[in-house]
């Protein structure tokens, strides 16, 4: 069973749902993107959390590895991983920076 992290949630609840190019995922397109990265990737246990709108990229938790991984959906398996980040902070202060770039 899967929990949401609490600093997660915290940035949920101070708002921080979109540093433009990343968009957290809810609603529909939360579970859309959960069934295709199921099918895309099936020996993966990824729960995706945010999306580049630039490109197909998708931030997720690893549940086997207990990191956040980006992947670059719609790719064959094997050559989907980009980045990896040890917490979710590790990743939102990357998120930042790409929002700097963006800009």
């Amino acid at each position: 069973m899967f929990a949401y992290p609490a600093g997660f949630l915290r940035a949920v609840e101070s708002g921080l749902v979109g540093l433009e190019p990343w968009w957290l995922l809810e609603g529909e397109s939360l579970c859309t993107r959960v069934a295709g990265l199921r099918e895309r990737f099936p020996g993966r246990r990824l729960v995706p959390f945010a999306r580049r709108e630039d490109n197909d990229d998708v931030a997720c938790w690893d549940l086997d590895s207990g990191t956040v991984r980006v992947i670059h959906d719609f790719t064959t398996p094997g050559r989907e991983n980009r980045r990896e980040f040890v917490t979710f902070y590790d990743w939102l202060r990357a998120a930042v920076e790409d929002f700097i770039e963006f800009g």
